[in-house]
């Protein structure tokens, strides 16, 4: 196994592996289109079928939930049955539901329960599938991605899910404008069946089952890691190992963190610029686009920097170094967003908030991968129901604060998870590699099940 600070591989002509991380980015941008777009339908939703905020609050939230806790079977299944399969029909059964999504409300007078419940049961459904395809991805992105280059290629990845929220909320209104809200539905089940058949023709699971990567660029992903590992050869995954770690609860509490941030701009950045900044609606919906696209610049910064940074500092310097210094940023930014008096500032300074949020992003699928590269769907899966619980207790704690207290005080407690999150950066090791279960002849440090 290379060092943690051999010199990189000249890398080869070939450049099969960024068009697989390309059409990750594309599954991603698709994803998030379809997990935001109900926020932008709800203007519609809300008052055709007399729901109160409360009940549409319980569908989102019906979603994250499902989302959350299918995140470890998503990941298994990744892992177990290779990540082209798995994502193919996680995309179909998502954007399946996105489309019923439209009828939801109808379908409510023929089954034997109410209009909130029928929404929520789609969404829920639509959580279920989706919740696949984030672990999936990065399984991919631990098959095909060279050591010295996956903190780029999964920064790359995640500024699909930013530029889709990004995205949503001009595109979605535009197809309601022109059609109808459940027309919008319908246009993302459809394109989501579309991006399931181009996954499903241009990718594979591992270099050497692709026919278009050379010897080359085999040899320039493989590099000096763990062989590159065919379908039929997939170790059991070391469930106990893998729980012990206590890094990776580490690893899990600093995504929640993380989340925690990412929801409250997914479900109330909006309302807090246009209720306590007092932008107009216009200006309010221009103005909420600006802290995702800075999450879609950041992204792919974070994860060539990270890269950088491991192969001169190596993987705890490259990967804890810059999740520590992120999160630590991110803090100080929403601090001093939540304290100015000045509308256009705090939007600036939370802006830059996501901004350094999403630098270290990277940081953190990187090191699933670098824990645990057999089994990156599974522990990134874990790490993400981490993220994801967090996400379904930010739309809720925080109106709840802002009620109680005010939006800053809302605000100051979201800074002070940044640097709870930072801390826990300080007690992960990328550089120790999860162990096979039948591997128990080696010492364990601190008790963690780790190879010293």
């Amino acid at each position: 196994m290379s060092t943690a600070h051999s010199v990189p591989r000249m890398a080869p002509e070939g450049k099969v592996r960024w068009r697989i991380v390309g059409l990750i980015f594309l599954v991603y941008v698709l994803m998030f289109v379809d997990r935001i777009n109900i926020s932008i339908a709800a203007k519609h939703i809300i008052p055709e079928y007399g729901l109160t905020d409360l009940e549409f609050g319980s569908i989102f939230s019906a979603f994250v939930l499902g989302y959350a806790l299918a995140q470890i079977p998503g990941g298994w299944l990744g892992d177990r049955f290779g990540p082209r399969r798995v994502m193919t029909w996680a995309i179909v059964w998502w954007s399946t539901f996105t489309a019923i999504t439209a009828l939801a409300g109808d379908l409510a007078a023929m089954l034997p329960f109410g209009v909130v419940a029928s929404f929520a049961i789609v969404r829920a459904l639509i959580g279920l599938g989706e919740a696949a395809a984030p672990p999936s991805g990065n399984r991919m992105i631990a098959n095909w991605a060279a050591a010295q280059e996956r903190g780029l290629a999964t920064g790359v990845t995640l500024s699909g899910s930013a530029l889709g929220a990004a995205l949503t909320p001009p595109l979605i209104v535009w197809v309601m404008v022109t059609w109808g809200w459940r027309e919008a539905f319908y246009v993302s089940g459809a394109a989501g069946v579309l991006v399931a058949l181009i996954w499903y023709r241009l990718t594979a699971d591992t270099p050497a089952e692709h026919p278009a990567v050379s010897r080359e660029e085999r040899a320039y992903i493989a590099g000096d890691e763990v062989p590159e590992e065919s379908t039929a050869a997939r170790r059991a995954t070391p469930w106990r190992r893998l729980f012990a770690r206590r890094d990776l609860w580490y690893l899990t509490g600093a995504y929640a963190v993380l989340g925690y941030n990412a929801y409250f701009y997914f479900a109330w950045f909006y309302l807090y610029l246009v209720n306590e900044r007092g932008f107009s609606l216009e200006r309010g919906g221009f103005y909420t686009m600006a802290p995702f696209l800075t999450m879609a610049v950041a992204g792919p910064i974070g994860g060539w920097l990270s890269d950088r940074l491991c192969q001169r500092y190596g993987r705890r310097g490259g990967r804890c170094g810059l999740g520590f210094t992120s999160m630590l940023l991110t803090g100080v930014f929403v601090y001093f967003g939540a304290a100015t008096e000045q509308a256009v500032a705090a939007v600036v300074l939370l802006s830059l908030s996501t901004g350094t949020l999403l630098l270290g992003a990277a940081a953190f699928w990187a090191t699933t991968i670098d824990v645990a590269q057999e089994h990156a769907g599974t522990v990134s899966g874990l790490m993400n129901m981490g993220g994801n619980l967090g996400g379904t207790l930010s739309p809720s704690l925080t109106p709840y604060l802002a009620e109680q207290h005010s939006w800053q005080a809302a605000l100051y407690v979201m800074a002070a998870l940044n640097l709870i999150g930072a801390v826990l950066w300080l007690g992960i090791h990328p550089e120790r590699q999860l162990e096979p279960e039948s591997a128990s002849s080696l010492p364990m440090d601190n008790a963690q099940g780790e190879k010293t």
